[in-house]
């Protein structure tokens, strides 16, 4: 089987979130990292994200990252470089998240805020399956264990913990191949 394209959603460091909430995302990136499976995630130019430490950790352990940019130019947040950069050419908010989401086998949402609600609401339409994290708020605990509409298509997996979500993650993509 090819590698699992696993993509990593989450906040955006201008939503504050908290050192708990960070660990976590760290220790996911490392576990996929480790899982010889390729992370994929928003490569953000204004700032650090979820997504983005969990792409260094995945990195550190020598794993595969596949960083997704808004725009025509490589210049993203701080001196991390993912394994392969890709510059969509299309604005955050504007269809890079399309180009993002669409490029996974299904995605892990970490809290989140508008950004992430709108990655998680074109997995759903494109039937990627969504894991999401149901312990440090946002839009990913908000919407675990629930359908995004009244459609039904795609229920968004709860999971409380990095080794959860992965070995969840893994477990969907293979059903969905089956």
């Amino acid at each position: 089987m090819n590698k699992i394209q696993i993509g990593v959603m989450g906040s955006a460091a201008d939503l504050n979130y908290g050192e708990d909430v960070m660990k976590f995302a760290k220790e996911l990136g490392k576990l996929i990292g480790n899982s010889g499976n390729i992370l994929v995630y928003g490569a953000e130019k204004e700032y650090s994200s979820l997504s983005t430490l969990a792409a260094i950790e995945a990195s550190k352990v020598g794993g595969i990252t596949v960083g997704i940019t808004g725009g025509k130019g490589k210049d993203i947040y701080g001196d991390f470089r993912p394994t392969v950069l890709i510059p969509c050419g299309l604005e955050i908010g504007g269809g890079r998240e399309f180009s993002l989401v669409l490029g996974c086998d299904v995605i892990i949402a970490i809290s989140g805020g508008s950004g992430t609600l709108t990655e998680m609401a074109i997995a759903y339409q494109a039937g990627i399956p969504i894991v999401t994290i149901n312990s440090f708020g946002g839009w990913s605990s908000k919407l675990s264990d629930t359908y995004i509409d009244d459609r039904n298509r795609l229920k968004c997996i709860s999971a409380s913990t990095p080794k959860d979500a992965l070995k969840k993650a893994i477990k969907l993509v293979k059903s969905n191949n089956s």
